[in-house]
């Protein structure tokens, strides 16, 4: 078993090499997406991606093998991500059907390895967890609304645009687009009483999106704060 300083430095080197990896992969996957490929530079391209993927294995293994609790790593954030890494390469081997490729695609899920490498992410992640409860309750009542202004629109426009509100379900793709502020233009009422009912859920719109951005700020500092509280503790 390999001693906490030199597992530390293991790691840390298997991170450095993986950070160039992981663009590589990334650029290598954006290259074979191109119409036209001759099948020479496929080929150079499959090989690349076999060197990669096989580094990206060895890691996984070394990572288990190097982590003291083995099975937390397995299910974590990042173990789920790293075993994403090199599946879709081993699902697709020795096949050529051409649905695969939706499969090989997953690959894209790599950058998600750019997490380890960023404490401001890893804040993220602990601020969610902070404020999970309040995120929830958020959820819930924005999927409400959402139902709410989908039915709402549907009253007051189906008669005059029968072909464009059909139902409420119909109505749940303008919903979506006014309540988060987008605004496609795609779809939108002709009538007084839908304008009116548009610009309510418009303001409530800017309201859910600055009510969002407060919780996660405020766990946000809460994180920061015991960061800070941490490392006066360690001085």
């Amino acid at each position: 078993m390999l001693e906490p300083t030199r597992r530390s430095r293991v790691l840390s080197k298997i991170d450095s090499i993986s950070l160039w990896l992981i663009a590589s992969s990334l650029i290598n996957l954006s290259i074979s997406t191109l119409p036209g490929l001759s099948s020479s530079i496929q080929k150079i391209l499959n090989i690349i991606e076999s060197v990669i993927t096989i580094f990206f294995t060895i890691e996984y293994i070394a990572r288990i093998v190097l982590e003291k609790n083995k099975k937390e790593y397995i299910f974590s954030f990042y173990g789920v991500v790293d075993l994403i890494a090199i599946l879709p390469f081993f699902l697709t081997l020795g096949t050529g059907f051409e649905t695969i490729r939706a499969v090989r695609l997953i690959r894209i899920f790599r950058i998600l390895k750019f997490a380890r490498q960023r404490s401001a992410l890893n804040r993220i992640f602990k601020a969610i967890r902070y404020a999970k409860n309040e995120l929830i309750v958020f959820l819930w009542g924005t999927i409400i609304l959402l139902y709410l202004s989908a039915a709402g629109i549907y009253v007051f426009e189906n008669k005059a645009q029968p072909e464009v509100f059909k139902s409420i379900f119909h109505s749940l793709w303008w919903a979506v687009a006014t309540l988060t502020t987008v605004g496609y233009g795609d779809i939108y009422p002709v009538t007084f009483f839908g304008r009116m009912f548009t610009f309510i859920i418009l303001m409530i719109g800017v309201g859910i999106i600055s009510s969002s951005s407060g919780i996660m700020v405020n766990a946000l500092q809460k994180v920061i704060e015991e960061e800070k509280i941490n490392d006066n503790k360690e001085d």
